[in-house]
């Protein structure tokens, strides 16, 4: 009899030891196979937009005369033009409000034909889809070219036949072909939230960054390096780009502006085709200018300073207004909840966001250095970026500065909760799959995300990796 109850509780034991194993079996299972779930933009109010908050009254003055111009529409007979991708900054930095990125409707496929404009819309370009600028990596004579191919022209659009020099007519880029040739990338708007903090992080801690050689870091195999302002000696090692100058840039996908004046200026000539003292010549297409009626319709450069202006926030070109408003934008404001999804969620979320690694290039804080305005100095920018360039195997095969064809800048995550579009080319409107889409250095860390990394302890359960993706959204 007692036999019998010793097989008995031996058979029973033998079968919850079973149990469990193929419980674990299929926990760890799930947790290898489970994609975590993008809850899409957040919503509520914006979380940018705003002025900092201790600006003096003319500082606020000059703030809201940079947003009017960062908003403003240009037409043809303000400089837009002979190519250009948008007639405003407002309409391609307007998610989740101005001086962020995409907004749920491309502004481009109307633009195609504003003002009696006769351009075709590019298959690149949807209503639905993220604001685009076309690059070519290489030239027909197989040379490297990565510049940008404006999309659009004022042929045909109101002020552009005036006579003389006109009329205008000019041919769109042959995209068809060179689509067809695997030889056009794309860029999305940067968004430009907290960009004043970002300019004035002292160049010390951005190669601290790349200094820094943690376990860590070494473990993961991440590097980074920082972009430097443009070619010609040696720092640390490194070829800068001016030898007179010598600083890091810090603004654009690969990190190849240096400020917020050159980002403004660069943007308005690339952009809306409007001359400026900074960039002063007509861009042309394909190295050759364009015909004389079409660059001369102004006077150059169409964006001077206004001399004559009466009062103080009026007499800036519009390169130094945009700067202006870029510089006194606040950093974007995360949430503690949203939705259904609760603080310990979000407070877990960061937690998994630093045991998978994402924090070695994302880094979370840098703080401002000692500058004249109040407003910047000594702030913490909680960018969630080193501001280095980093190979993350999504290269696009354009170099620009020393950011090689591979590399991108860690890109800067706050606001990124209320994004529409990810990575340079907004290829994606999931983060998810935008995390998923990170390879070269970044490979162990997505790696540790879905619960695959090389060390157990660093791979992330299937609640931590929703709570990731609830953090990144709470941001």
């Amino acid at each position: 009899m007692n036999m019998n109850r010793r097989l008995v509780a031996s058979s029973l034991l033998a079968g919850s030891v079973a149990a469990l194993f193929l419980s674990q079996i299929e926990t760890a299972s799930s947790q290898f196979n489970f994609n975590a779930s993008d809850p899409g933009v957040r919503g509520g109010a914006a979380g940018g937009g705003k002025p900092f908050a201790n600006l003096t009254t003319n500082q606020l003055k000059f703030f809201d005369s940079g947003a009017a111009d960062f908003a403003a529409a240009e037409e043809v007979d303000e400089g837009l033009g002979p190519r250009m991708n948008l007639d405003s900054c407002g309409g391609c930095h307007i998610q989740p409000a101005l001086g962020g990125t995409s907004p749920f409707v491309n502004p481009q496929v109307a633009f195609a034909t504003k003002n009696g404009g006769t351009d075709k819309v590019p298959s690149f370009i949807r209503e639905n889809g993220p604001v685009r600028e076309a690059r070519f990596v290489k030239n027909p004579d197989g040379t490297a070219d990565g510049g940008v191919h404006a999309i659009f022209t004022i042929t045909g659009r109101t002020g552009a036949n005036v006579s003389p020099p006109g009329p205008c007519t000019l041919a769109q880029p042959d995209f068809a072909t060179q689509l067809a040739n695997n030889n056009v990338i794309f860029r999305i708007p940067t968004p430009t939230f907290g960009a004043g903090l970002i300019e004035q992080i002292p160049d010390a801690q951005i190669l601290a960054n790349q200094a820094s050689n943690t376990s860590r870091k070494q473990s993961l195999g991440i590097r980074g390096k920082p972009n430097f302002h443009v070619a010609g000696r040696t720092i640390t090692g490194m070829t800068n780009n001016n030898g007179n100058d010598g600083t890091i840039a810090r603004f654009g996908w690969k990190a190849q502006n240096k400020s917020l004046v050159i980002f403004s200026g660069e943007a308005y000539n690339v952009e809306m085709g409007v001359t400026n003292e900074l960039f002063p010549d007509e861009r042309g297409e394909n190295g050759a200018p364009d015909p004389v009626a079409c660059r001369q319709v102004l006077t150059a450069p169409q964006d001077t300073v206004h001399y004559e202006g009466s009062q103080a926030q009026q007499i800036p070109d519009d390169a130094n207004n945009f700067a202006n408003f870029m510089r006194f934008l606040d950093a974007p404001t995360p949430v503690s909840s949203y939705g259904s999804v609760t603080n310990d969620q979000i407070t877990a979320g960061e937690a998994a966001f630093n045991k998978a690694g994402c924090n070695v290039c994302h880094k979370k804080s840098m703080t401002t250095g000692n500058h004249a305005n109040a407003a910047l100095r000594y702030k913490a920018a909680n960018l969630f970026s080193d501001l280095l360039v980093h190979d993350i195997g999504t290269g696009d095969g354009i170099s620009q500065g020393l950011a090689n064809g591979s590399q991108f800048r860690s890109a800067p995550l706050w606001g990124v909760g209320q994004r529409l579009f990810f990575l340079h080319d907004g290829r994606t409107d999931n983060l998810v799959d935008a995390i998923n889409a990170h390879g070269g250095e970044a490979t162990p860390v997505t790696r540790n995300f879905n619960g695959t990394g090389p060390n157990f302890a660093n791979r992330l359960t299937t609640t931590e990796r929703q709570n990731l993706v609830y953090f990144l959204r709470s941001l």
